[in-house]
């Protein structure tokens, strides 16, 4: 007798042989195998056969039914190896066949009443969460939307399936923030910015191609027009009602190889163009008729990267690479702000971390521009989202401005990424700058008026870097210290995707927990493109004690995409640990996060102001600096402020851990100021001494 093991096989056979038989219409190819019979017996546990029970292949049409005496005889091939069978009230019996066996016996097992899906039921609300009526006020980097998975590509199936979007524009219609990026298949749609839906929208025509790369879009009345990358010519749709999918074209094709294109549409009404994407090539400018979008003017080379004099603009993690590619400018986007005309552009490269968005200003729409004295506009190299590069930047219904920009992720392919949001503004001189130094903790969203970027954080710290994570298992070498190490480009992976998987992390000691997020990731998940059946079923349970356990977050009834699921709790959850447990996963995948970070407070003094601040800027290379200051008590991390002034402190860079930093991302004229505060758990302290050089 064989025992029952779960499993499945391989029946591809490379000694195959076809027969092509000629019908009426067309030929028939029929593959063709040496066919043998399977004989057995198939009972219960106390040996009594049971007549009627079903033989099968698994996935296959054949199969036969026992007889009285349990008796089977099943026709096979060397291929057939998985024997499924199935009878009323018994678990089905898998049994794995060698290709010699012809006898094999099966023993059937009562039913366990255990279901291979998930029950739908009423989730619980809790005085945490309430599933179903749930109120955002903030929201954290990456960006929580349904990210599309990559198209069918040859050139990256080795490393599995993978999420991914950038590029991203937004813009307000009919009380509505709308959010255009590469490869979604539509856009997705908000009215707070924390919560995002989606809608279908595909102008996609072969399955390797990207959906809408690097779109455009802009409103003139109520009407949406909307577009994407090319070099041969795009349609350009337009639509008063994007959430019916039906759009109608403005025009068949463009007429410029706009890759990578930004339409403005200025007080005037004159409708601008500025596109590219290339490490040899400017980004270009022209005015289009609003009437077949042909260019009317002549086309402008408005901008191109200085790498010898803005050390930010360089290739490399780090500006470090001088010898692989010049760097790429690219994601140009056009603001209009006090009568002046904002060109923004991405630059170096998408994959790195220190990628960015510079800003040159003009009077004119089509120039000429100047590079702005502050710059990168924004930028963030530090922290879990590194990266803030081809970007876009509109104004809330409230007048406040923000920035959507491409964050790196870049682990299974260098194009895979995701989207960050920021708050931006204009200071007095008219400096177009924005805020990241908090830029993957939870902030405020659109629904508070606030003026000064920097307010946008809501003060919760960071609870759960580097703490004891356990888990229920792991798969290969993708362990639970991956879970609380701040960095998008690890992970931890259970060795399935089973209900009650779960991964644990010990806060040491009970904090106030004001928010949850779960970065989810994909291990060996098969799927391409996007689907209405992925989404994450999970419950949160709290400890004091790692023993008696509270429900304090319930989605076992979700079936939203929320691949960086980011939860704001009602009140305060005082606990010391926090689980996780399985319940779904999508589309075949294991259970595996990247993160679990968690936010909030805890008693106690906050971080000792820092001390003994250095900055050595090379004389040599001014684009160069070396910073370095004394540890501070209580403090996990450090922000590192510089800028054009003192009181233009604009830039951050977030270091955790280490107390040094090397900074490669200077413009060689000027001065710069720079100042260091401390994080912890507490809170942050005070910032430092300003340092001039």
């Amino acid at each position: 007798m064989l025992p029952a093991s779960a499993g499945s096989i391989n029946l591809s056979d490379s000694s195959d042989s076809i027969k092509v038989v000629k019908g009426q219409v067309s030929n028939y190819y029929i593959p063709v195998h040496n066919t043998y019979q399977i004989t057995g017996r198939v009972t219960d546990t106390d040996g009594k056969p049971l007549e009627g029970a079903t033989v099968m292949f698994f996935a296959s049409p054949s199969h036969c039914n026992t007889d009285a005496e349990g008796n089977y005889h099943l026709t096979a091939t060397d291929i057939d190896l998985h024997i499924y069978v199935y009878y009323p009230g018994k678990d089905f019996a898998n049994v794995i066949r060698k290709k010699g066996d012809r006898n094999i016996n099966v023993e059937m097992v009562s039913s366990t009443g255990i279901s291979v899906s998930l029950p739908r039921h009423k989730a619980q609300a809790t005085p945490w969460y309430d599933p179903y009526n749930n109120s955002t006020s903030t929201y954290c980097n990456p960006l929580n939307i349904s990210y599309n998975y990559e198209s069918y590509d040859d050139n990256v199936k080795a490393q599995g399936s993978f999420r991914s979007s950038a590029d991203p524009m937004a813009l307000t219609y009919k009380d509505h923030y709308m959010l255009f990026s590469t490869n979604q298949g539509g856009f997705h749609y908000s009215r707070n910015l924390s919560d995002w839906d989606f809608c279908t929208a595909s102008f996609q025509r072969l399955p390797t191609d990207d959906d809408q790369c690097a779109p455009a879009a802009y409103v003139v009345g109520d009407t949406l027009f909307y577009t994407g990358s090319t070099y041969k010519g795009l349609p350009i749709w337009y639509t008063t009602d994007p959430w019916s999918g039906r759009w109608r074209q403005a025009v068949e094709c463009s007429t410029l190889p706009s890759w990578d294109p930004c339409l403005f549409v200025d007080d005037d009404g004159k409708l601008y163009l500025y596109y590219g994407s290339s490490n040899e090539y400017p980004i270009k400018a022209v005015e289009l008729s609003r009437d077949n979008f042909m260019p009317i003017s002549k086309i402008h080379d408005v901008l191109m990267l200085d790498p010898e004099h803005h050390g930010w603009e360089r290739f490399g993690m780090n500006n470090d690479d001088d010898t692989t590619l010049r760097p790429f400018v690219e994601g140009a986007y056009m603001t209009k702000h006090d009568g002046k005309y904002y060109l923004q552009y991405g630059g170096p490269g998408t994959e790195f971390k220190i990628y960015a968005d510079g800003v040159y200003v003009g009077d004119n729409p089509l120039g000429p521009f100047t590079y702005q004295k502050h710059n990168p506009m924004c930028y963030k190299p530090g922290g879990f989202v590194q990266g803030s590069g081809h970007g876009g930047t509109f104004a809330d219904l409230k007048g406040n401005y923000w920035h959507v920009a491409t964050c790196m992720l870049s682990l299974k392919y260098k194009f895979e990424r995701r989207i960050g949001l920021y708050p931006m503004a204009f200071d007095k001189d008219g400096i177009m700058y924005s805020n990241t130094a908090f830029g993957d903790y939870p902030c405020w969203n659109a629904d508070k008026d606030i003026k000064k970027p920097s307010d946008r954080f809501a003060g919760w710290m960071l609870l759960s870097y580097g703490k004891k994570a356990t888990v229920s298992s792991v798969d290969s070498i993708y362990g639970a210290s991956n879970l609380t190490d701040e960095n998008m480009r690890t992970f931890w992976t259970a060795k399935t995707g089973n209900p009650g998987e779960w991964a644990q992390l010990d806060l040491g000691a009970v904090k106030d927990v004001k928010a949850i997020q779960l970065n989810f990731y994909d291990y060996k998940t098969v799927q391409n493109n996007r689907a209405n059946d992925i989404y994450y079923q999970y419950r949160i349970w709290a400890s004091d004690n790692g023993t008696d356990w509270t429900l304090a977050v319930d989605k076992s009834d979700n079936d939203k995409d929320s691949p960086h699921d980011y939860l704001e709790l009602k009140s305060p959850l005082r606990t010391r640990y926090i689980k996780v447990e399985n319940l779904h996963m999508p589309s075949s995948g294991y259970f595996c996060l990247s993160e679990i970070r968690v936010f909030g407070s805890t008693d106690g003094k906050r971080p000792t102001q820092v001390q003994g601040l250095k900055v050595l800027r090379s004389h040599k290379d001014p684009r160069n600096a070396f910073l370095s200051w004394r540890p501070s008590s209580g403090a996990y991390g450090y922000n590192i402020y510089y800028g054009i002034a003192a009181d233009k402190l604009y830039n951050s860079i977030t270091v955790l851990g280490n107390k040094s930093y090397n900074f490669r991302g200077l413009d060689t004229s000027g001065n710069y100021y720079f100042a260091v505060e401390a994080l912890g758990e507490t809170g942050c302290s005070e910032l430092s001494k300003t340092i001039k050089k």
